[in-house]
């Protein structure tokens, strides 16, 4: 039986990635998806490859009438919005005293004020339709635990944790639940940035650190985007509605809690 039949749901910088994985299964479930990414024809792409109940919508969570532009083509398209993943986010890596203010302001105007601000517009818009609503926030692993070279992208992961938990107890007398999903390690491009960015930092070979970082995963692999969107479904369905507040792990072993 599909778990999302009906339902209106929107993903930021769904055009690829993780993002993209959860679209499509959605999909599968009976959703429609709107394919949001800063990147229009990248968005129009993935929508025209995941078919029938994909659509292609422009947003920049950086800016406000984006969002709200955002919110009100799917509401346009859909009639409601019913689930929101705030999955679009940027990464960085420095040593502490390299750190510079363009790269923290970067990375807290998409983690953390886009996560914030988009969760706010899609939360009204789900308090004005009266019949609650499903918010899930890509947090990680990082926001777990510091990493030596990683200050700014770990803090940023920290505030969408608390940021869920806050907004879970706030939003629940309109029906509304707020968790996050807390990835380990995904393969993919974001992760081929990451470890050409530790190999110029750490002065490792290509691929040195990606294959150090997966010898350490308790489940002995990478995960893959699939293996995230059991726990993505979950938090979307009726399945979830007495759980709000909560960070789940889904990171193959890495982390306990």
């Amino acid at each position: 039986m599909k778990r999302l039949v009906g339902k209106s749901a929107l993903i930021t910088g769904s055009a690829r990635g993780i993002g993209r994985g959860f679209a499509a299964a959605y999909i599968r479930e009976g959703a429609t998806v709107a394919i949001a990414d800063i990147n229009l024809a990248a968005a129009q792409a993935t929508a025209a490859e995941l078919g029938a109940g994909a659509y292609a919508v422009q947003l920049d969570v950086t800016d406000q009438a984006s969002i709200d532009a955002g919110i009100a083509a799917v509401v346009a398209q859909a009639g409601k919005l019913d689930i929101l993943i705030n999955n679009a986010a940027l990464f960085d890596a420095a040593e502490t005293v390299d750190i510079t203010r363009a790269s923290y302001d970067r990375l807290y105007a998409v983690n953390v004020a886009g996560t914030l601000f988009t969760m706010q517009a899609a939360a009204k818009q789900m308090i004005k339709q009266g019949h609650g609503g499903k918010i899930i926030n890509m947090a990680s692993q990082a926001g777990r635990r510091g990493e030596p070279l990683v200050l700014v992208y770990c803090s940023t992961k920290a505030a969408v944790i608390s940021m869920t938990q806050s907004a879970g107890l706030n939003l629940i007398k309109h029906g509304i639940n707020v968790n996050a999903i807390a990835p380990g390690v995904v393969d993919g491009d974001h992760w081929e940035h990451v470890d050409s960015m530790f190999a110029k930092l750490e002065g490792k070979e290509p691929g040195q650190k990606k294959a150090e970082v997966a010898a350490g995963v308790p489940a002995g692999r990478f995960a893959t985007p699939d293996d995230l969107t059991g726990m993505a479904v979950f938090l979307a369905s009726s399945e979830s509605n007495y759980i709000l507040s909560q960070t789940y792990n889904v990171d193959g072993g890495q982390w306990m809690s």
